[in-house]
């Protein structure tokens, strides 16, 4: 087996998830932090950034504009510099990740006193009992090695009446879209992702990662098993992604 199929084979064993899910996720995920922002505009034709700020004001963040907000598997920062930036924010954001080198490539996107990078596996957050006003992830979710702790997990941290939202890629359901959307995820992004970033099997694991994830409907029940109320969903640019929200009972 060559190299190149070994990495492969490891990305396709990681996104099964298991043991090897977390060290590869988080590896893999520093290797590619310096040239992951510029990929992720660039594979996603900027579409990415709307995305971002449609799950942002979703968030109903300014219910408590003072609040302290979450922003899971937070990456390079851009979900918590976008709502730092939102005219009328008064609050924090605790960008939290387990790959540190993600988080530095986000250093200075936004003030150190609004956004506070904290370097924290999704499992086992530093955050009290009911802290956070509202949390939010932006394709980060489907990386986590144990889907149903992470969600009980930021359901514990949320405040009564928190919201929180998820935004992840999905598979399209009309056929000529899926057709599409398996081509360029498929054949055209690993290829143009290992040549930018390098990095042989990061840009082969996303796409499988996405194939593994529960769909819409079951990631909404899996967020109601975590005790979230008032669950929904819905589809952006035609299924490609979807934003989940939901809300922890109270006030």
């Amino acid at each position: 087996m060559t190299v190149s199929e070994l990495e492969t084979e490891e990305a396709r064993a990681a996104a099964a998830g298991g043991d090897v899910k977390r060290d590869y996720v988080r590896r893999t995920f520093g290797q590619i932090a310096p040239s992951y922002d510029r990929l992720n505009h660039l594979l996603s034709l900027n579409v990415d950034r709307g995305w971002r700020r449609k799950a942002i004001a979703a968030l109903e963040w300014t219910r408590a504009p003072r609040g302290t907000y979450l922003d899971l598997c937070a990456g390079t920062l851009d979900v918590a510099a976008e709502l730092s930036r939102s005219p009328g924010f008064e609050g924090r954001v605790v960008g939290a990740d387990f790959a540190e080198p993600m988080l530095r490539a986000g250093v200075g996107k936004a003030p150190e006193s609004v956004v506070w990078p904290v370097v924290a596996d999704a499992l086992d957050l530093p955050l009290r009992n009911g802290e956070a006003a509202g949390a939010i992830v932006a394709f980060g979710i489907r990386n986590v090695t144990d889907l149903d702790v992470s969600l009980l997990e930021v359901h514990r941290v949320l405040a009564p009446g928190g919201r929180f939202v998820i935004l992840e890629f999905t598979t399209p359901r009309l056929a000529i879209v899926r057709w599409l959307y398996h081509l360029y995820f498929h054949q055209v992004l690993p290829r143009v992702g290992a040549m930018v970033s390098g990095h042989r099997s990061a840009y082969a694991y996303l796409p499988r990662s996405v194939a593994n994830f529960p769909p819409e409907s079951q990631l909404a029940d899996r967020m109601r098993a975590a005790r979230f109320g008032d669950v929904a969903w819905r589809s952006l640019s035609f299924g490609i992604a979807a934003i989940h929200t939901g809300r922890k009972a109270g006030a």
